[in-house]
C-alpha cells in the first residue's frame, strides 16, 4: 500500500528509518550509547520512545535482528533523533543522492571508500583539502578541470596519480598498517 507522499505505508517514518539504516551501513557505526557492543544486542524497551518511533518498523523483527544490526540501529537512531534540522536535510539530501545512484556507481563509491580508508592519515587530510578545493571552484573551472582529466591517457592519468601523491611511477601503493 503507497500514500501519497510516495514513501509507501510507513510514510515519513519508513523513509526516515531507511535513511538511518542507510547511514549506519554507510559509517559502519559499532557502538551504541558509547560503549562497544557486546553479543547481547539492545533490547527494544531500550530504546527511547523517539528511536521506538523512527525504528517503529522492525519493531515486529526486532529480536531476531543479529545483534551487530540493533546496536548499530540503536546508535544510528539515536544519533538522528539528536541532529539538528539543518543536519538532517543534508543527511536525507545525500541518502536520496545515494538512492538515485546505479547499483554500479554505489559499488564504485564503496571501492573508492575502502581505498580512502587504506590511505595514512596525511593522505586522508590531502584528499580532503583536494575535495574543499575542487567545491569552492566555480562550475567553468571544474567544468575545465573535468575535460582536461577526460583527455588524458589512462596512463597520463595514473602518472599525475602517482605524482600528486609522491610516490615513484610504477610503485604499488601500500595499505596503512591495521592497529
Amino acid at each position: 500500500m503507497s500514500d501519497a507522499s510516495g514513501y509507501g505505508r510507513h510514510g515519513w517514518s519508513g523513509a526516515l528509518a531507511s535513511l538511518v539504516l542507510a547511514v549506519l551501513v554507510l559509517t559502519g557505526t559499532p557502538v551504541h550509547g558509547g560503549e562497544a557492543t557486546t553479543g547481547a544486542g539492545v533490547a527494544w524497551e531500550q530504546l527511547s520512545p523517539d528511536q521506538q518511533k523512527l525504528l517503529g518498523r522492525f519493531e515486529a523483527g526486532w529480536a531476531a535482528l543479529p545483534p551487530e544490526r540493533q546496536a548499530r540501529l540503536a546508535a544510528g537512531s539515536a544519533r538522528w533523533t539528536t541532529m539538528p534540522p539543518d543536519e538532517r536535510a543534508a543527511t536525507q539530501q545525500r541518502f536520496r543522492r545515494w538512492q538515485d545512484l546505479t547499483p554500479e556507481q554505489r559499488g564504485l563509491v564503496r571501492e573508492q571508500f575502502q581505498q580512502y580508508q587504506q590511505m595514512t592519515p596525511e593522505e586522508q587530510a590531502q584528499v580532503r583539502k583536494n575535495f574543499q578545493r575542487f567545491r569552492q571552484m566555480s562550475p567553468e573551472q571544474r567544468q575545465k578541470m573535468q575535460q582536461r582529466w577526460r583527455q588524458l591517457t589512462p596512463q597520463q592519468r595514473q602518472r599525475l596519480l602517482e605524482q600528486r601523491r609522491g610516490m615513484r611511477p610504477g610503485a604499488k601503493p601500500q595499505p596503512r598498517p591495521r592497529p
